[in-house]
């Protein structure tokens, strides 16, 4: 497997040579750096931890200034581990690009969704609402009930209410490449990703 670090930049179009448009998305891919290895030998698994967006050195604590001295590393923002990648990547210091995927590759990208806040049912589940006339006023977008009288006596667990919805960690696979900007790291991949402008994502690429 094959995985980089990047940050969404937004949504755009490419135009092919046949006059089909895909819609995509633009990812800042990168550069990222291998900052630590892991191995079965010493941790049980092999992965690599992989660093993104550069910090300067003043807002690094002093236990993060230990770990990327030991890998002789700059510091970075963002830290994030992948695992069962490929050997010739599990190198301390190595440079992880754009140009490690191709076009037509297929990924997933896992980001965080983004934040709606406290939400009611109808924005949260989809319900259709309340009925409109005979006599309703003020329930057009209330759940309704939500359990039963003397037996149990209580809501049971799992009943879909209102609450927070949104900011969680989202994984949409299957999605494909369509272009590669090496120059300026970006990756545009065709369709959706979870995530607002400018948040962090991680792309692995399917298969071998």
């Amino acid at each position: 497997m094959v995985g980089i670090i990047g940050k969404k930049i937004g949504m755009s179009q490419v135009f092919h040579e046949d006059g089909i448009v895909s819609p995509v998305t633009i990812v800042e891919a990168g550069p990222c750096k291998v900052v630590q290895v892991k191995t079965e030998k010493n941790e049980g698994y092999n992965s690599v931890q992989l660093g993104f967006g550069e910090k300067p050195e003043r807002l690094t604590n002093k236990p993060e200034q230990g770990h990327f001295k030991s890998g002789g590393t700059p510091f970075y923002r963002t830290l994030i581990e992948f695992k069962d990648i490929e050997s010739e990547l599990m190198e301390k210091g190595k440079d992880i690009t754009v140009e490690t995927f191709k076009e037509g590759d297929s990924v997933k990208v896992t980001g965080i969704s983004k934040g709606k806040g406290f939400q009611g049912v109808v924005k949260r589940h989809n319900f259709k609402g309340g009925p409109k006339t005979h006599g309703q006023t003020d329930k057009f977008r209330s759940p309704g009930s939500i359990g039963q009288s003397s037996d149990p006596s209580r809501v049971i667990k799992g009943i879909r209410m209102a609450g927070r919805t949104g900011g969680n960690q989202t994984t949409t696979s299957n999605l494909k490449i369509v272009k590669i900007d090496a120059e300026k790291n970006l990756l545009y991949i065709k369709g959706a990703i979870a995530g607002s402008k400018n948040s962090i994502v991680t792309i692995r690429r399917l298969g071998k």
